[in-house]
């Protein structure tokens, strides 16, 4: 058996590796069902065989694995865990530990192409299905496995790998998705924009840790060069599990899906309508941080919350525990600064809409006022490639450590050039308001390029000019004229509340580093009347 290389989380080595200015903090039919057991007294109450490592062979690859079970013997439920894009099967050792000691055969196993697993990356496409079916054959002929108690989960990769392959294969009967997506062409062109950065960390991953397919080299290779988008897209949707919700309703397994508010590689909007449209038994988390910040921790053992709502999700649905999930509300949200809600559903999130007007700009310090009905007889043309102090950060670091530090992405507004910027504050509210959904911005645009892109960014802001990011999101468009048109974007999904005192404050300019703009240089693009922003209200 080849030897292991040590695991070292890309996201972990990003955080050590790089620096980010920060701000001050920010003020303040159902799955199968057993008779219910008692659970564990403790996560790790059994023994187990600790971590054997084995070689699966599924079609022309050989899988790296690794399997630990309860020492005592008898029949288990058991859990497959796929590694994450760039890791190796080590990556859940800790956890596969723990849910051993819960009574659970645990297989985690390196996807095809990465690290020491053969063949080539296939990105969640056939092969990929056809290996996580393997795999669960091999754990049913080699492991105390219980073939009506199948579940998988993973973080990033590993978890669209369970999602989408619990489609194709009906033993699977409960996943836990960390991270992960559920429209690879939403991830790469949201609003028609390509995210830069994002792909970038993994295009690095794969031709650094694996070996990347033709097919996944050329997608990328067309995605970078703004080619054959049509192509890409179609590449896409292949290994999307939004391709594959009717066999997910037919099959029906319980369904968690966790993410993060600042997720910069799967943005959390694509899952909303994906998780309204599960007909089986489903719950939504949603929490601060970057892409895999969340669940990071448990990783190296310590306590989390992902995790912890993973324990649960599985111990009702594989081993019939009666943890009380199956009757809590299903969408359990972390604000970004405020202690966690639960809601019977994701529209029960904003209980009301809010429009806010974008009115003319002030001229003696350049800033327009944000509420109101929508007004007209005003403009504020910005250049197109020009950029700001206003932006998204740095892919999985700037979110990732607000998710720590409680610290929300920051900007000293002031510093925001209002010759490059248009910015439009709010009138500041007499109590909290509770901000919580998807924000859209309307926009009435004159004098565009056939393409061009813009960005907007939406802020708390207090009486100093510290502002701290609630939302943002780019849009672009892709036409065969210029002139006038109208965008309406939404925002990327968020839960805050704006202090009382603080205004609400939308910035607009063309350029962020996390994504390719669309814009010719030294052109312009005018904002006009008839613009607003409507937020979701709670």
């Amino acid at each position: 058996m080849a030897p292991r290389r040590p695991v070292v989380p890309a996201l972990v080595l990003s955080l050590m590796t790089a620096t980010v200015l920060a701000g001050p903090p920010a003020p303040a039919a159902a799955a199968t069902t057993y008779t219910p057991v008692a659970a564990p007294a403790a996560a790790a109450a059994r023994s187990t065989t600790g971590i054997k490592f084995v070689d699966i062979t599924s079609g022309d690859a050989v899988l790296k694995a690794n399997v630990v079970a309860p020492a005592v013997a008898g029949r288990y439920p058991a859990l497959v865990l796929p590694s994450s894009w760039g890791l190796n099967d080590l990556e859940y050792a800790a956890q596969a530990q723990t849910l051993a000691g819960r009574g659970y055969v645990v297989v985690s196993y390196t996807p095809r192409g990465w690290w020491f697993s053969g063949g080539q990356i296939d990105t969640a496409g056939p092969k990929d299905m056809a290996d996580l079916s393997r795999v669960i054959d091999w754990t049913l002929a080699n492991t105390p496995a219980d073939p009506n108690r199948i579940g998988t989960a993973g973080i990033s990769y590993g978890g669209g790998i369970s999602l989408i392959g619990a489609a194709h294969d009906k033993r699977i009967r409960a996943v836990v998705m960390m991270s992960g997506w559920t429209d690879i062409v939403w991830s790469l062109y949201a609003e028609e924009t390509r995210h830069r950065q994002s792909a970038g960390f993994l295009k690095i991953a794969a031709d650094t840790l694996g070996d990347p397919s033709p097919e996944l080299d050329k997608a990328l290779d067309d995605f970078f060069a703004n080619r054959n988008a049509a192509e890409v897209a179609a590449w896409g949707r292949s290994r999307s599990a939004k391709t594959y919700l009717d066999g997910l309703n037919a099959n029906k397994p319980a369904v968690l899906i966790a993410n993060g508010w600042g997720d910069t590689f799967f943005p959390p909007n694509q899952l909303v309508d994906f998780y309204g449209a599960l007909e089986g038994p489903k719950r939504l988390e949603l929490r601060p941080g970057d892409h895999a910040i969340a669940e990071l921790t448990g990783l190296a053992g310590l306590d989390n919350a992902v995790w912890n709502s993973l324990y649960r999700w599985f111990d009702h649905y594989l081993r019939g525990v009666a943890t009380g999930v199956e009757s809590e509300p299903p969408v359990e949200i972390k604000p970004l600064n405020a202690a966690t809600e639960k809601y019977a559903d994701w529209s029960a999130l904003s209980g009301d809409n809010r429009r806010y007007g974008l009115g003319s700009i002030r001229t003696w310090d350049g800033t327009g006022l944000l509420g109101g009905a929508p007004s007209t007889g005003w403009s504020k043309t910005l250049p197109t490639d020009k950029d700001t102090f206003a932006n998204g950060g740095i892919a999985l670091i700037t979110n990732g450590l607000a998710a720590f530090t409680g610290w929300q992405p920051w900007v000293w507004l002031p510093t925001v050039d209002r010759s490059r910027a248009g910015v439009w504050a709010s009138e500041r509210p007499s109590r909290t308001q509770r901000i919580r959904g998807i924000p859209k911005l309307h926009l009435e645009l004159t004098g565009t390029e056939p393409k061009g892109t813009l960005v907007a960014y939406l802020y708390d802001l207090d009486i100093f000019g510290n502002a701290w990011l609630i939302s943002h999101a780019p849009t672009t468009w892709l036409d065969t004229k210029g002139g006038a048109r109208t965008v309406d974007l939404p925002l990327t999904a968020t839960a805050y509340d704006l202090p009382e005192g603080h205004s609400l404050t939308l910035v607009i300019d063309t350029v962020d580093s996390l994504y390719y703009d669309e814009n010719a240089p030294h052109k312009s693009i005018t904002i006009t009347g008839g613009s607003y922003l409507d937020v979701p209200i709670h």
